[in-house]
């Protein structure tokens, strides 16, 4: 085992690494955190995304210091029990599995829905499961051809579990199982004021029991209760997502927060939100966005003479500079060209004496797990604040 080389700065440890993913020669610096641990114990919970935040400071960058071993039968994966050692090669940092001799394992991230004992998944597999299987977007043209329930065989107004419902039109039995979806609101570009998609909720799951105009379906699984006008489309049979490698977004791009899933309105750790950017603007599952927050513009106080130093003192509640000096009281116009027509006088609007733009600032860490053509689902990994809707994301800067 090679020596330890010499100390770094208290800042973080910086390594330059040769990395496959980059040109021959090509090297990234890859900071650890300064009380990174040099063992550590996998344990039952534990997701890759934790394990990668004890080590560094940017936890998707971690397949850049840990890398396969071919002689191990999956070095994809690690498990409950295994113990994970730091250690030294060459002056770059390298992650091995103690016991039986080292051997080095990449922990390439994979997301399973599956039983404790088994491999770890990159993040809490059972807070995205949901929207994996049972959450989608579709655009209007994918919604007006999608077929629907136009009734029942027995006079309900609904129907549940083993119900059989008449469904427009479903014309052969290639496919034989659907997933019934229900439309709902539609997600608009906060900028350019476009549709981008409409949330479509899971309802059920049936099966076709007769193709024709109408088809005639039995209803399998059943969240809620099936009605007139929901939608059909093929079962999304695909098994949730089996491997996701956290790595940036792409330079330069850039979106917002467009909503939140399951309904709360300050977003915070492990919450599900919508950004609207998709696989057409080269989002693609495993992106990670940083969140940021500013770029409002934001009263002046100092320039616009309410922080004086001089004055201070006097302010009070019963000083009428108090409220009102902070903003000049002037007619508003209806802003036509060519006119200048006011408003009763009794209206007045309120402007900033003088203000400056706050810079913007990271929030919180977004990891994509499923991507639309036009809006994407992401979670949030890490949140330094709350976050909300309209807030501003990006490639994360390293």
């Amino acid at each position: 085992m090679a020596a330890r080389p010499r100390s770094y700065p208290r800042g973080g440890i910086l390594l330059g690494l040769a990395l496959s993913l980059f040109a021959a020669g090509a090297a990234a610096e890859v900071p650890l955190k300064p009380d990174h641990p040099t063992r550590y114990v996998v344990r039952h919970g534990d997701t890759l995304w934790d394990i990668a935040g004890r080590f560094l400071h940017e936890p998707w960058r971690w397949g850049e210091i840990w890398q396969a071993n071919p002689d191990i039968g999956d070095p994809d994966l690690i498990y409950p029990g295994d113990v994970l050692v730091l250690t030294w090669v060459d002056g770059e940092p390298r992650i091995g599995r103690a016991g039986g001799g080292m051997r080095t394992v990449k922990l390439t991230p994979r997301v399973r829905v599956e039983a404790l004992d088994r491999a770890i998944p990159v993040v809490p597999a059972n807070v995205i499961a949901p929207f994996l299987s049972q959450a989608y977007v579709l655009d209007k043209v994918e919604m007006d051809a999608a077929p629907y329930v136009v009734g029942f065989p027995e006079e309900h107004i609904v129907a549940g579990l083993a119900d059989s419902i008449y469904v427009r039109t479903i014309a052969t039995g290639e496919v034989d199982s659907f997933d019934i979806i229900r439309p709902g609101p539609a997600y608009v570009d906060p900028d350019t004021e476009e549709v981008l998609g409409y949330e479509a909720a899971y309802v059920a799951n049936a099966e076709l029991e007769r193709p024709g105009d109408p088809a005639r379906l039995r209803i399998e699984r059943s969240e809620v209760e099936v009605a007139v006008g929901d939608r059909l489309i093929p079962a999304n049979e695909s098994e949730p997502l089996r491997r996701l490698e956290p790595r940036a977004a792409p330079s330069g791009l850039r979106g917002r927060i467009i909503g939140v899933l399951n309904g709360v309105t300050q977003i915070g750790q492990y919450n599900v939100v919508v950004l609207n950017r998709g696989s057409a603007d080269g989002v693609a599952s495993g992106h990670v966005f940083a969140v940021y927050q500013g770029g409002e513009e934001r009263p002046d106080d100092v320039k616009g003479g309410l922080a004086d130093w001089r004055n201070w003192r006097d302010e009070s509640p019963l000083n009428a500079e108090f409220w009102y000096d902070k903003y000049r009281v002037v007619d508003w116009h209806d802003g036509r060209p060519g006119e200048d027509t006011p408003v009763p006088p009794h209206v007045v609007a309120r402007k900033p004496v003088a203000t400056y733009v706050a810079p913007y600032e990271r929030s919180g860490l977004l990891l994509v797990f499923r991507a639309f053509p036009r809006v994407s689902f992401a979670l949030v990994m890490d949140a330094q604040r709350p976050m909300k809707v309209l807030d501003s994301v990006g490639a994360p800067e390293t």
